[in-house]
């Protein structure tokens, strides 16, 4: 029983850390700038309508609110870990040296599955935002080619073809798709104050009424659904080995983007919700379609362009987050060694990118976009959930360690997050709890059928007991 939750020792991480081979080319702008990249995107440019049609109105504004305070509680308990255990892996890492490793498998397995997911749904909303683009140009897409079969279609190809685009810029190396990143969230932000900037001369606070028309649950639910946009940040943190000087640049580019980035959604959801009814809005393109609404296509088609462009980088930040997760599990053993393998060119682990990609192509081309959000949702939350109840316990089982940022009010900052997760999580719809059920329990298989014995933990202790 003991040797379920036996824990990584933080000494080796950091020393191993030290001789890490993945290469260290992130600064502190860098991470801002992923993080932001990772959050900003399917969120206020698909969820944000989406969700005020079907779950809060023009409340969708506190949803967002709300989610933002128990991320940012997260965030904090994320930034102390990233500066006292700066490896790859992230909650799955700080859940290994504080909870052992039977919990760190299963957060790590949630995790794997939350980025692919993750990925796919961010996919099925830059399709919409596509397929608007090219109808500005008289390009028009059979209908069978765009739909996903339950919707009446084939398959959605355009977003198959960008998950795999996506996949082949990681498969080339951290260093040359941080270029890309970086272009394109900042096209992103430029898209963003477009919309805000039109729109603001179009606002009628007629439509703001009735504000909250499902109510408070209504609002509890949004706060739900959307909290998978604010989500980004733990893809950041699993970079920790590819950062110049982490236990200082991880915690300023996590607290620092979910700042600008809770700010960026308020604005955002008071335009949108005043310039359409809400009741229109479920759309997967609800900042163009709002556009269009007031007669103001030339600001739609560049917004489209511009979210083209800017909802790739929060591909590519899911997909590096999975495929790390992936190499972090592999490279402990708990998952086959194929997936911790580097790319001798990229110095990337190219069969776990390789892997995510493909199992994220394929969601987003058959699985309904709000049906994956929530998946993603679940099992994040469940993660950070983890993460802060492993604040108090690293506390107090190693005093020791160095920590470049220290999360604030621990206890009581931990204990309300966690809390707060939990209310979230039970907003979410039973279906979804099924799902995430299932994929607990086959997690549980895998490891007692093959990552217990192949643990490289386990392996040290066999060596020992043979010594």
């Amino acid at each position: 029983m003991k040797s379920l939750f036996r824990k990584k020792d933080v000494a080796s991480i950091l020393e191993n850390n030290k001789k890490a081979s993945l290469n260290r080319t992130l600064g502190a702008f860098d991470v801002t700038l992923m993080s932001i990249g990772a959050v900003i995107g399917t969120g206020v440019m698909v969820l944000t309508g989406l969700v005020a049609a079907r779950d809060a109105g023009p409340a969708v504004v506190l949803s967002f609110i709300a989610s933002a305070i128990v991320c940012i509680m997260v965030a904090l308990c994320y930034a102390e870990f990233a500066s006292s255990v700066p490896t790859s892996g992230s909650a799955y890492s700080y859940i290994y040296v504080s909870m052992g490793e039977l919990v760190a498998h299963l957060v790590g397995w949630s995790l794997i599955i939350a980025y692919t997911v993750s990925t796919a749904t961010v996919a099925g909303g830059w399709s919409s935002y596509f397929n608007t683009l090219l109808h500005e140009f008289g390009i028009i897409l059979p209908k069978s080619l765009i739909t996903i079969p339950s919707q009446g279609g084939i398959v959605n190809l355009p977003a198959i073809i960008i998950v795999l685009f996506v996949t082949f810029l990681l498969y080339r190396g951290t260093k040359e798709s941080k270029k890309v990143n970086n272009f394109m969230v900042i096209v992103k932000l430029a898209v963003i104050i477009l919309f805000v900037g039109v729109g603001a001369f179009h606002m009628d606070t007629t439509n703001l009424t009735p504000f909250m028309p499902y109510g408070w649950s209504g609002v509890f639910a949004g706060a739900a659904s959307v909290f998978f946009a604010f989500t980004g940040f733990d893809a950041v943190s699993t970079s920790a080995e590819e950062v110049k000087n982490p236990q200082k640049n991880l915690p300023i580019g996590i607290i620092t983007s979910l700042l600008v980035c809770t700010a960026i959604y308020v604005v955002v959801c008071l335009v949108l919700t005043s310039v359409a009814n809400y009741t229109q809005l479920n759309v997967a393109d609800a900042m163009a379609f709002a556009l269009q609404s007031v007669g103001q296509g030339w600001a739609a088609s560049l917004l489209s362009v511009g979210a083209v462009i800017g909802i790739t980088a929060v591909m590519l930040a899911y997909s590096f987050g999975g495929s790390r997760i992936l190499y972090s599990m592999s490279r402990d053993g708990l998952l086959p060694k194929k997936f911790s393998v580097l790319g001798e060119k990229s110095h990337a682990p190219s069969a776990a990118t390789v892997v995510i990609g493909l199992a994220a192509a394929l969601m987003a081309g058959v699985v309904d976009l709000k049906q994956l959000a929530d998946l993603a949702n679940i099992t994040l939350i469940a993660a950070f959930l983890l993460v802060a109840i492993s604040v108090i316990i690293f506390r107090r089982t190693h005093p020791e360690v160095e920590r470049g940022f220290r999360a604030p009010f621990v206890p009581a900052l931990p204990i309300l997050t966690a809390c707060f997760c939990l209310f979230l999580m039970f907003n979410l719809s039973k279906e979804t709890w099924l799902y995430f059920g299932i994929w607990i329990a086959l997690g549980l298989i895998i490891y007692f059928a093959y990552s217990r014995k192949h643990s490289t933990l386990n392996q040290d202790e066999s060596k020992n007991i043979s010594a």
